[in-house]
């Protein structure tokens, strides 16, 4: 059994633990609510584009590469987007077993499936497994940027542009709520563009389908759709940020908790050690007072 002074050791050091996943509850949760705002103003301007673009090619029936689905998809470009830092519960591990399954499961659909790793997590999980990366980009910034977000982007643009691919998928962990990611796997390119203002008879936009453009709709179209892209990996991005901070906000607090339990548990076996190591004195004391009758 543990000495008293090991116990006591063990108390002081469990409240130091206690006291760091308290910061770090307390740093990710400031982190959370930038994130958050971020993600929430994003999404409307992310959805207003795609409609931007879809009215376009609609009122000029225009098509462009980037909006045709390849006829037959024998290569495809798998994005996992994950951290560069752990701690932060199962946001991780979710993500690499979620792509981890559903390599198993399309691998043999396609001639070719490869993984461009974005974060180290997904990175060092698949290169221990055996695959090898046909890119990745570790040590990512505190604070995600734009930039970073377009390099990536036109990488990726590049590749399916000059044939490399017929797809690029991504994998990463929408934001819900605080407590809340869910895994998701959608494509990047081709992208898909939704019905139009224009395609409800009733013309919901409030506006002639007999649009003039200046420059011309094909310039701009060009234009939107890269500027839709790379927003698209930004998007994600910083769902995936969000939902970090999130997790580790979570998986902090939990371990504040239970901290809090081992304390408490380990401070009842020290005083039930203490009282019985005092009542061993006192009945040695006693019993020495006798014998010197």
């Amino acid at each position: 059994m543990a000495s008293l002074k090991d116990i006591r050791l063990r108390i002081e050091s469990t409240k130091n633990t206690q006291q760091i996943t308290k910061a770090m509850k307390l740093v990710s949760a400031a982190k959370l609510r930038k994130a958050q705002h971020n993600i929430v103003n994003m999404r409307p301007y992310a959805l207003s584009l795609r409609k931007v673009i879809a009215d376009i090619a609609d009122t000029h029936k225009l098509s462009h590469p980037l909006m045709e689905a390849r006829t037959e998809v024998k290569k495809v470009l798998l994005v996992v987007l994950t951290s560069d830092r752990g701690l932060c519960g199962g946001f991780n591990a979710n993500i690499n077993k979620f792509a981890d399954q559903y390599i198993k499961n399309n691998q043999s659909k396609y001639e070719k499936m490869e993984l461009f790793f974005v974060g180290r997590r997904g990175h060092d999980f698949f290169v221990k497994r055996g695959f090898k990366a046909f890119d990745y980009v570790t040590k990512l910034e505190k604070d995600i940027s734009y930039d970073l977000a377009s390099g990536i982007a036109k990488k990726l643009l590049k590749e399916y542009l000059e044939g490399g691919f017929d797809e690029v998928r991504i994998v990463y962990n929408e934001f819900k709520s605080a407590i809340s990611q869910v895994v998701v796997c959608e494509t990047l390119i081709p992208t898909s563009i939704e019905s139009s203002s224009f395609t409800d008879e009733k013309n919901t936009s409030g506006f002639s389908k007999e649009l003039i453009f200046e420059p011309s709709a094909e310039e701009m179209i060009e234009d939107l759709l890269k500027k839709h892209f790379e927003l698209q990996v930004y998007r994600c991005m910083s769902e995936s940020v969000a939902s970090e901070h999130g997790a580790r906000m979570s998986a902090m607090e939990n371990a504040t908790t239970n901290a809090k339990s081992v304390i408490n548990s380990l401070t009842l076996t020290y005083n039930k050690l203490r009282q019985e190591k005092i009542t061993t004195e006192l009945t040695e004391i006693t019993s020495g007072a006798e014998a010197l009758k």
